[in-house]
């Protein structure tokens, strides 16, 4: 039933020349350069480090190299080297409010403070094919304005005002860590939110959209959605103050939410929480609003049975490691699971056949 095989190891290290090849594709074409694919396939490079948890463009250019445009063999390859790394603390908490926006929109407010910046951004394109891309032409330049100077502070923070939308308690505690800690359930926040931040961006995506079509009565309006860098503080206890090591650029999301109140609270807005590595901006508007669903047990609403509600289903299945992983291993050799299968199957199948031919008998005889 079950028969070792010889020959594996040269099969697999010709599987591994036969990989390279394929990676590096036809000679006679240039070989794509890290810098290439950093700097043109930089929404592609800002996913692997995002679901990667590791801020380092170089090496998720490599990583998708290596993976042949494979994103998710690219995130494997990122965390996996992730793991070698020795780990000197914990960055300061970095203040969103103090971003280099290169994009910040609001769907809620039309004249906010710091204005409205579009950015670099598909959202105004027709969606159609460009053929002029196909021939090699002239870099495009954009128009160069003058640096923008003006403060630019969170949009919802001007609904303090009126006091009706929640206010985000401060806590000196220090949040769980999900890349040391194995997850537990209930979780808090914090973990949610680091858990769908590396989250996959189809799943996570997919259940945002079920949150819009009635799945959690969750409709939502962008609040402020900002692309930018901020400046990275790490506290050196040796000097004891902090100081710049870096700056990372984020997406920052922040949806606002009709909360039509509960016993203890009366009603106002309450807020989704989204932000990823890079420029991401379609991952963390989904963030957000999983972020907001999960959140009905704390805000004492009802529990509708949406999937974007379950907190154990949203959160164990948003890892595509994870998923690969579980999908994969059944590539490996199962003979001996099938051969006990085969021979159940076989079994039955006589079992049923005798039935049937007893059964045919007797109507015979009669």
């Amino acid at each position: 039933m079950y028969v070792a095989v010889k020959g594996g190891e040269r099969a697999i290290d010709n599987a591994h020349a036969w990989l390279a090849e394929e990676r590096r594709g036809d000679t006679g074409v240039a070989e794509l350069s890290l810098a290439q694919i950093r700097e043109q396939m930089s929404l592609a490079v800002n996913r692997v480090m995002a679901e990667g948890s590791l801020y380092d463009p170089d090496l998720a250019a490599l990583a998708i190299k290596q993976s042949r445009g494979d994103l998710i063999e690219a995130i494997f390859l990122i965390r996996a080297y992730r793991t070698t790394l020795p780990r000197f603390g914990y960055s300061e908490a970095v203040n969103t409010g103090d971003m280099a926006c290169d994009r910040r929109i609001s769907a809620t407010f039309k004249d906010a403070p710091g204005g409205q910046v579009l950015g670099p951004t598909f959202d105004y394109t027709h969606r159609l094919l460009d053929f002029k891309l196909a021939a090699d032409g002239e870099a495009p330049e954009a128009p160069v304005a003058e640096p923008r100077m003006e403060v630019t502070p969170h949009i919802t923070e001007f609904l303090r005002g009126e006091d009706i939308i929640e206010r985000e308690p401060s806590s000196e505690a220090v949040p769980g860590d999900l890349t040391r800690e194995p997850m537990s359930f209930p979780a808090g926040r914090a973990v949610r939110l680091q858990s769908l931040a590396r989250g996959d961006e189809g799943f996570i995506l997919g259940m945002a959209y079920s949150t819009q079509r009635g799945y959690a009565r969750n409709h939502a309006f962008v609040g402020e959605l900002r692309i930018g860098k901020v400046p990275v503080e790490m506290e050196i206890p040796e000097l004891g103050f902090a100081i710049e090591i870096g700056e990372v650029e984020l997406t920052e999301c922040e949806t606002v939410n009709q909360f039509k109140g509960s016993k203890t609270v009366p009603p106002q807005f309450t807020r989704g929480y989204g932000l990823v590595f890079g420029q991401s901006e379609r991952k963390s508007i989904a963030m957000a609003l999983v972020d907001r669903a999960l959140r009905w047990e704390e805000l004492g609403e009802d529990n509708l049975g949406a999937a974007a509600q379950d907190e154990e289903f949203v959160l164990s299945h948003s890892d595509n490691i994870q998923a690969t992983g579980f999908l994969e291993h059944i590539k490996l050799p199962h003979y001996v699971d099938f051969q006990s299968e085969l021979e159940l199957v076989r079994k039955l199948r006589r079992e049923a056949q005798e039935l049937a031919d007893s059964m045919a008998a007797r109507e015979a005889a009669e």
